[in-house]
C-alpha cells in the first residue's frame, strides 16, 4: 500500500487522535505541560543593565524560554520573595515554581529543578566575575544559598 492513500492517511489521523486523546485521559498531556512550564523563566532586572541580558541569553542557550522584564522594583521584589537585604542579587528569575536570583550557573538551576526542595528558590548575591552573563575571572568558590524563611543555608558552593 502506498503511503499517499488516503485511506491510510485517514487511518493515521483517526490513530493519532485516539492516542492523544487516551494520553489526556492518563493525565499525560497534562505532565507534557508542566515540564514546559519548567523552562520557562521570567526574568526581572534593571532596564540599564546589559549583564543581565547576558544572563537571559545563557539561559535560552540552555534551553529555556526567557522573557525579560526591566523593573526599577528589584530591592522590592526581594523583600517579596524572601531574599536577605544583605544578600540582594543582580536579579530575579522565576523559573519552574522557584525564585533564582542572580547569575547561577545552569548545573545548579537544573540541580533545584530536579531536586525540588521545599524552599522559595536559590541565591547568588551580588554580581561576580565569571559566572555566567558576567565577564572576567571568578574569584574563588561563590556560595548560592537557598531562600526560605529564617535561612541562612548555603545550598551549593561554585
Amino acid at each position: 500500500m502506498k503511503t499517499s492513500d488516503p485511506a491510510v492517511l485517514s487511518i493515521s489521523r483517526r490513530t493519532a487522535l485516539m492516542l492523544l486523546a487516551a494520553g489526556a485521559a492518563a493525565g499525560i498531556v497534562p505532565i507534557a505541560r508542566a515540564a514546559d512550564r519548567t523552562r520557562k523563566v521570567t526574568l526581572y532586572k534593571d532596564p540599564q543593565c546589559d549583564c543581565c541580558e547576558g544572563y537571559g541569553a545563557y539561559l535560552r542557550t540552555n534551553g529555556f524560554d526567557v522573557t525579560i522584564v526591566p523593573t526599577h522594583d528589584l530591592q522590592r521584589l526581594g523583600e517579596k520573595y524572601g531574599i536577605a537585604s544583605d544578600l540582594q542579587p543582580c536579579h530575579i528569575s522565576l523559573i519552574g515554581g522557584y525564585v533564582v536570583g542572580g547569575h547561577v550557573p545552569i548545573e545548579i538551576v537544573n540541580r533545584l529543578l530536579s531536586e525540588k526542595p521545599q524552599i522559595t528558590g536559590i541565591n547568588l548575591p551580588g554580581m561576580p566575575a565569571g559566572v555566567p552573563g558576567m565577564p572576567g575571572t571568578k574569584p574563588g568558590p561563590l556560595e548560592i544559598y537557598e531562600i526560605a524563611k529564617g535561612s541562612r543555608k548555603v545550598y551549593a558552593v561554585v
